[in-house]
């Protein structure tokens, strides 16, 4: 067989026949080189190499350094995400579900910042329950030391830990700080699952709020003012602010009424306004809470200014008299008769 039919069954040009190749008398030690530094640098390329290859004597062009660096298959490994701690949880986070108040308490963190730029950090800590914010600490730093301590300053005024936290897998709440409290406490861990917020719906709710209704609208000018104007945002919140999911009542008084309920102890979700009156419709109101009601106070105060009014001719009313009051008459009849 010829040379030429020979290579072209093989596939191969004639001139690799008669001419071998040469190899540079370095090329060994500088592939040896090249190995060596994508060892040291994996992150660098075959440019930083030729030009660190430059310095260090080599004489190479970028072309033949970039062929060697292909030849041995090196390349620049791809961008891995840093490992993430997460924390160990000791009730599916999912499963998990309020059924009376102090069960389960939901923490997150919320940012903002002052007026000089520097930041805000706020620790919300929410009764999945009563809906209520239990704590709003607005510090420059908040660590998980400080996050401990705030958890013990609720237990201390509540007089139990909750059964359960919900939180996410943030460094603040993955420490062994945190950890090791819920472990002395008897209290579970849930945890979400990394980049789901949705699963931690209570404290991302009122998270919003607090952007909208607080955050958003006012500009702190020094964290003592942040702190003021957070505290007295909190307790408009759970006395005065009506809350969609407990019937349009105030957190505060949602988790009163639930107390005072004979039928407290049956775990009802509240999540249906019919559901969260813990009472009759037509069940009557007991005279204590009628006394202590602020409107009584109101009621009462309006009929002693009442007493106190007099004529414009500076005469009393008579005796049997009613007394004059300030409140439209509505008990007028209609002078005439109407056909039905």
């Amino acid at each position: 067989m010829s040379e030429r039919r020979a290579c072209e069954v093989v596939g191969q040009h004639r001139s690799t026949q008669r001419r071998e190749p040469q190899h540079a008398p370095d090329a060994g030690a500088l592939r040896g080189r090249l190995r060596e530094m994508s060892r040291e640098r994996p992150r660098w390329g075959y440019r930083r190499a030729h030009a660190r290859l430059v310095e260090e004597g080599w004489a190479l062009n970028r072309k033949r350094c970039q062929r060697l660096w292909r030849e041995e298959g090196l390349r620049v490994p791809q961008r891995r995400r840093k490992r993430q701690r997460l924390g160990e949880s000791t009730v599916p986070a999912d499963r998990l579900a309020a059924e009376r108040p102090g069960q389960v308490w939901a923490l997150d963190f919320q940012f903002d910042q002052t007026a000089d730029g520097r930041l805000l950090k706020l620790l919300n800590v929410v009764d999945e329950f009563t809906r209520e914010a239990l704590e709003m600490r607005c510090e420059r730093r908040i660590d998980a030391d400080a996050t401990v301590a705030t958890l013990e300053g609720l237990v201390a005024v509540w007089g139990r830990a909750p059964q359960h936290i919900r939180c996410d897998n943030g460094p603040e709440l993955t420490a062994n700080a945190l950890r090791d409290w819920c472990r002395f406490s008897a209290a579970g861990c849930a945890y979400i699952e990394p980049g789901s917020p949705w699963q931690n719906p209570y404290v991302e709710s009122f998270n919003g709020r607090v952007r909208d209704e607080l955050l958003s609208v006012e500009q702190f000018s020094c964290l003592a003012e942040a702190q003021v104007l957070v505290a007295d945002w909190r307790q408009d919140y759970n006395e005065r602010r009506p809350h969609s999911s407990l019937g349009m009542k105030a957190p505060a008084r949602f988790a009163q009424e639930w107390h005072d309920s004979p039928q407290t102890g049956r775990p009802i979700t509240p999540g249906d306004p019919a559901q969260t009156r813990r009472t009759p419709h037509n069940a009557p109101i007991p005279a204590a809470e009628i006394e202590n009601r602020p409107d009584r106070a109101t009621e009462i105060d309006r009929a002693a200014s009442a007493a106190t009014l007099r004529s414009p001719s500076g005469l009393a009313p008579r005796d049997g008299a009613p007394l004059p009051t300030m409140q439209a008459q509505h008990n007028h009849r209609l002078s005439q008769q109407v056909d039905p």
